[in-house]
């Protein structure tokens, strides 16, 4: 049987009431599975670590010594490490997606059914918004946000880990770069979280204009337009922004590495498969870094549409039974 036809059985509660935290909610949807993915996420950053040190030793050991059979074999664990690689990656990305579809086609059922029971159903347009896009987002969140926020960390660490292994003299350098990304981020996040939260209550907003003036003067809603540009450019600047600045520090680290390194392999201090390794391990901790950034503001909109989702079916459950 295909696995879009067998979706996660989530277990009812018994009642309608939503969960109390993002978290709750997370757990809600995937329990145990959610463990499992991140599980699967960290074996396939630790394997994705792999490659460094096999560079390395390529450079190092068979390179320099002009060993054919060695070269020959480190090249083969290479290859095998990246389909090894690949093969867990793309079985993380199904558990994922499959987590990601079934807590949306659970959420949107109990959405639909708990807002079918209600008499007076003057919101429509805020409804579709709320079942469509926002759900959507939030249903991504369970499925692959957690287990990608696990494996970037792991992946993090060990890169870190590794560069002071082997040469502590050129990772000081290196990562003191990383440091003002890890500063700067979260105080800037703090504005553009209270951006998008504004964003989606005007989206909410306009939703629910167009369907009551539908057929009617639209001049209630096009009030709003406005004030969502103006909220999305702000939200632009300040994204780009920060993210222009995150890419000429991550752009200098690397030429940190070569410059220092560079010295210290003229100095017989270090070999040239440091180098190269520390130049390729940079890279993997740019990435993952700009992914736990990416993270932290995804997981600050999830938390906010999950509040407001909540309390749109509190509000709504509530006015069920009086009407009920």
């Amino acid at each position: 049987m295909k696995i879009s036809e067998k979706p996660l059985n989530v277990k009812r509660t018994g009642d309608d009431a939503p969960a109390a935290s993002l978290l709750r909610y997370v757990w809600r949807m995937s329990e145990w599975h959610q463990v499992f993915v991140c599980l699967v996420a960290v074996v396939a950053a630790l394997l994705s670590l792999v490659p460094i040190e096999l560079q390395r030793r390529i450079i190092n050991e068979a390179v320099e010594s002009r060993d054919l059979s060695l070269l020959a074999q480190l090249g083969y664990a290479y290859v095998a490490v990246v389909l090894a690689h690949q093969l867990v990656k793309f079985g993380l990305w199904i558990y994922q997606s499959w987590l990601t579809e079934s807590t949306s086609l659970y959420t949107r059922r109990h959405l639909l059914g708990v807002y079918e029971e209600r008499q007076d159903q003057t919101d429509s347009g805020r409804t579709v918004s709320i079942i469509g896009s926002e759900v959507e987002k939030l249903s991504g969140f369970v499925g692959g946000a957690l287990s990608g926020a696990c494996a970037n960390t792991v992946m993090l660490l060990g890169v870190v880990i590794y560069m002071f292994v082997v040469e502590p003299k050129i990772a000081v350098f290196a990562l003191a770069f990383l440091v003002p990304q890890i500063v700067l981020t979260p105080w800037v996040q703090k504005y553009l979280n209270e951006l998008l939260e504004k964003r989606v209550v005007l989206l909410r907003d306009l939703g629910e204009g167009i369907s009551q003036e539908f057929g009617k003067d639209k001049s209630q809603a096009m009030v709003l337009l406005p004030d969502i540009y103006s909220n999305r450019i702000r939200f632009y600047v300040i994204k780009f922004g920060l993210k222009s600045v995150l890419n000429l520090l991550n752009a200098i680290g690397p030429m940190t590495v070569m410059l220092f390194g560079g010295y210290l392999v003229i100095q017989g201090e270090t070999q040239v498969g440091v180098i190269v390794a520390f130049i390729s391990g940079f890279e993997r901790i740019s990435s993952p870094l700009r992914e736990l950034i990416g993270f932290y503001r995804v997981a600050a909109l999830a938390n906010v549409q999950h509040k407001m989702i909540a309390n749109w079916l509190s509000n709504l459950a509530s006015q069920t039974k009086t009407t009920g």
